[in-house]
């Protein structure tokens, strides 16, 4: 084969090598670029659950607050539907409820048990009361607890 033969072959195998070399790192950098998306997608999907989270527990806490305002001030006389007290504390079981059912929907099931745990006490003592010398507080404090404790495990 002449010399020209050699350089034009030569120069077709740099082209196509060099095309090759290129079409790789554009391959790896769109690779690299997609992956480093899909990190800041999850990370950006993982900080708006957290925020949803947060605002869930925050209304939970604070419904659940407001029902043990009203089993605080029960009335220790008979009362009945109408009565302005039961008007009000049925309004605050019933977001209390709902609370407690999103609770289950965003959060894993030991947050949700704790929860209904402490729904089902609060609920019991604002509807039914308390035997005589038991104290309101008391007798919720250890599932409000374990509800706040099982929430801050899972938000930590």
């Amino acid at each position: 084969m002449s010399g020209e033969v050699w350089v034009a072959l030569i120069s077709v195998a740099g082209v196509v090598l060099g095309g090759l070399l290129s079409f790789l790192v554009q391959h790896r950098t769109q690779r690299s670029a997609e992956r480093a998306e899909q990190r800041r997608q999850l990370i950006a999907l993982g900080e708006t659950r957290r925020a949803e989270q947060l605002a869930l527990l925050e209304r939970f806490i604070e419904v659940a607050a407001s029902a043990e305002r009203s089993a605080f001030s029960r009335p220790t006389e008979d009362w009945d539907e109408n009565h302005p007290w039961h008007i009000r504390t049925q309004d605050v079981m019933n977001r209390l409820w709902v609370a407690e059912r999103l609770i289950r929907i965003q959060f894993p099931l030991p947050v949700h048990d704790a929860a209904r745990a402490y729904f089902l006490d609060l609920n019991r003592t604002v509807w039914e009361g308390l035997p005589d010398g038991q104290n309101v507080r008391d007798y919720l404090e250890n599932n409000r607890l374990a509800f706040l404790d099982a929430a801050r495990a899972v938000m930590s």
